[in-house]
């Protein structure tokens, strides 16, 4: 059965679509808060359509999640009790936020480099930012640094890699799909 070879062709359609660039910044902003699909899976795939315009594609992705982050980091600081605690508290999430706070108290601003980095919900880190009303400009430098490296770093692996990486990740969708549902069902296994 064949499920992500059509997403992924899909993907490809989008990112070739006049207002991509518009959609990416979208998406970007809103992953930043509340939105759970990461602007990568817009982001590779138009820089695999333009490798001419990756480092753009990629500091639009960066300054758009940046921006995005800062309205989390607003809401936390500003609206966690009327707003935030109350969705937190509807999707369960509230021992996944304990922790993100935990690590905060502990790691400080470092927290949100590494959550801007990796695949950790970053949204989850820019309102627990806010609502520990972690100094401001530390928080952007590293969310922007943080950001930063990873969206370059998929920009620049799909402008190196070019039409040979499209290739190869067409050859593989499938394989590298359901490898990255059977680990999210892994890790939910583990720290549900």
């Amino acid at each position: 059965m064949q499920l992500f070879t059509p997403l992924y062709d899909a993907a490809l359609r989008w990112a070739a679509h006049r207002h991509a660039e518009r959609y990416l910044a979208g998406m970007s902003f809103a992953e930043s808060v509340f939105f759970p699909v990461p602007p990568d899976v817009m982001l590779a795939p138009m820089c695999l359509a333009k490798t001419s315009q990756a480092w753009r594609f990629a500091i639009l992705t960066t300054l758009a999640s940046v921006i995005g982050g800062v309205l989390g980091y607003l809401l936390g600081f500003w609206l966690f009790e009327p707003l935030v605690e109350p969705f937190i508290h509807s999707m369960g999430w509230q021992d996944k936020f304990a922790q993100a706070l935990a690590w905060f108290e502990h790691y400080g601003v470092w927290v949100v480099f590494i959550a801007g980095f990796s695949p950790i919900p970053y949204k989850v880190f820019t309102i627990g930012a806010g609502l520990l009303q972690m100094a401001f400009l530390p928080f952007l430098v590293a969310s922007a640094v943080g950001r930063g490296a990873r969206f370059f770093l998929v920009a620049a692996l799909m402008k190196w890699g070019g039409a040979r990486m499209e290739q190869k990740l067409r050859q593989y969708v499938e394989v590298l799909g359901w490898l990255v549902v059977s680990l999210a069902i892994g890790l939910y296994l583990v720290y549900r």
